[in-house]
């Protein structure tokens, strides 16, 4: 069904009128008569009572309302992702794992924008198993995760090797990783590895999700956290955080996953720079 046809059916609904729909809309009143009129013979159902007070929903008619809501609603989010903004040449969907956005992601997106502003970028955010489902689909032109599947068509390639490290703000009296623990949520990877170093830390005091929340909660009160290496580095050069001592390190290899046959498009434009910030990493 076309989406004009569901976007002027709402406007009727919201006016309660042919007339005031097509105001609204920006067509004729026999514009909408007509689009309404092949709407309902594509369903099989009257979808108004007509009178001379105006349009009324028919039961049929308030049923089919929140599909097409629902209808409009998908297409916006389609034309949003998908349609090209004004002055790009082209435009990809790149997908990251959360703690990758900090301190890398975020330095190769501006790395890119210098390297190739020709073309429009779009991110997104999740874990290695979603994103790499949304590459499979199509809806993504790359992601960088830590487990990345392989599969025929793939390209696999390493970029550097992230190291999670347990620091605090404060000086550690007791085993890590210590009474004020903040455990961050890096993914499953590294959930699958802190159950099995810290089995009793099943439940823990502070959970966050953000590990960017995390480091700024460290910097403001006396506790540790596991961090990336990269990110914790500036400050325990200033002395302002601390390496817990005979804690584990987590390491998990940093991926970018990518069409075997996007290597020759814009996809090609936006590698270097992320090897680049991988290396600077």
């Amino acid at each position: 069904m076309d989406v004009t046809l569901a976007r002027t059916f709402l406007a009727v609904v919201e006016t309660g009128s042919f007339m005031e729909a097509a105001n609204h809309v920006h067509v004729t009143q026999s514009t909408v008569s007509m689009r309404i009129k092949t709407l309902e013979e594509q369903l099989g159902q009257s979808l108004f009572d007509r009178s001379k007070a105006g349009a009324s929903l028919t039961a049929v008619g308030r049923r089919f309302q929140r599909h097409a809501l629902s209808m409009v609603r998908v297409w916006e989010q389609a034309r949003i992702e998908v349609a090209l903004p004004p002055g790009y040449q082209s435009a990809l969907t790149v997908g990251g794992q959360f703690s990758l956005w900090d301190g890398f992601l975020l330095k190769w997106l501006a790395l890119s924008r210098t390297d190739a502003p020709e073309i429009a970028i779009r991110t997104q955010i999740g874990f290695s198993d979603a994103l790499m489902q949304r590459l499979i689909e199509g809806n993504l032109d790359l992601a960088i995760i830590y487990t990345p599947q392989s599969r025929p068509g793939f390209r696999i390639e390493k970029l550097f090797e992230e190291e999670l490290v347990l620091v605090s703000s404060a000086p550690q009296t007791t085993e890590p990783p210590g009474p004020n623990y903040i455990y961050i949520d890096w993914g499953p990877e590294f959930q699958a590895d802190h159950s099995q170093f810290f089995p009793e830390i099943s439940i823990p005091g502070i959970y966050m999700e953000l590990g960017s929340l995390g480091l700024k909660y460290l910097l403001e009160n006396p506790a540790s956290g596991y961090f990336p290496h990269r990110l914790a580095k500036p400050l325990l050069d200033q002395g302002r955080l601390q390496l817990v001592e005979g804690a584990p390190r987590f390491n998990y290899p940093a991926y970018a996953v990518y069409p075997k046959d996007s290597e020759q498009n814009a996809l090609a434009k936006i590698l270097p720079p992320l090897r680049q910030a991988a290396g600077e990493t």
